[in-house]
């Protein structure tokens, strides 16, 4: 099954808290933290809510 790769690229200083907890929920706590998580509906949605703070590639 395909996997996520995130990593927060930008501070989340400013951001709504709904963003933050976004941010939380899919486990990244600090800048420039990477993170893998499994690709399905509920965190493409949780990553459409972030997309300005991080990058984000598909891996195998």
């Amino acid at each position: 099954m395909a996997k996520l790769r995130i990593t927060q690229v930008i501070s989340k200083n400013g951001e709504t808290k709904r963003q933050k907890e976004n941010l939380r929920c899919l486990g990244i706590r600090r800048m420039h933290q990477t993170v893998e998580i499994e690709d399905n509906p509920v965190s493409r949605g949780q990553l459409a809510k972030i997309a300005h703070l991080v990058k984000y590639e598909v891996i195998d």
